[in-house]
């Protein structure tokens, strides 16, 4: 009895479509993972930013240009990753978020992207050299991260 086999080229985009769905289907998150994601992302935020630009800028420990532009610089890529954490699906995971992030999108966008551009400014302004701009930059980029924070999150 002879078999007729398929060419290769129908095997290959059977094989090729199924591995795309079964990819898929992993992308998934969680909603739970999702809000851990979200949260390792701010926490690292706090790290550089409450834990030496903050203190820098307030004087509290001393200035140091390299160590205020790595943070900085940390800070920048750390802004742009919590926010495709924050979906519909995520609202009902105990977490700090306020439900006004799922009611108000268009506010909740505004605010990242505020802050996101605070941060972008200061890593630019680390750059030039000018302790007094840096440090007065940080504490703009503190009141756009507090205003998001009164506006979204719970207060702790």
């Amino acid at each position: 009895m002879k078999r007729k086999l398929l060419p290769a080229w129908i095997v290959g985009i059977v094989v090729g479509a199924g591995a795309g769905y079964a990819l898929n289907a992993f992308a998934q998150a969680k909603p739970d993972v999702l809000v851990k994601q979200r949260q390792a992302a701010m926490t690292l935020q706090g790290k550089y930013f409450y834990g030496q630009l903050r203190p820098m800028a307030q004087g509290k420990i001393p200035y140091d240009a390299d160590q205020a532009a790595r943070a900085a610089a940390f800070l920048e890529a750390l802004s742009r990753m919590p926010w495709d954490g924050f979906v519909p699906g995520t609202r009902d995971v105990k977490s700090g978020a306020l439900p006004a992030i799922y009611e108000q999108p268009g506010k909740f966008k505004e605010a990242q992207e505020r802050a996101q551009a605070e941060i972008s400014k200061l890593v630019a302004l680390t750059k030039s050299g000018d302790e007094a701009a840096v440090k007065a930059q940080i504490l703009v980029v503190n009141k756009a991260c507090s205003a998001c924070h009164n506006d979204f999150r719970e207060r702790q």
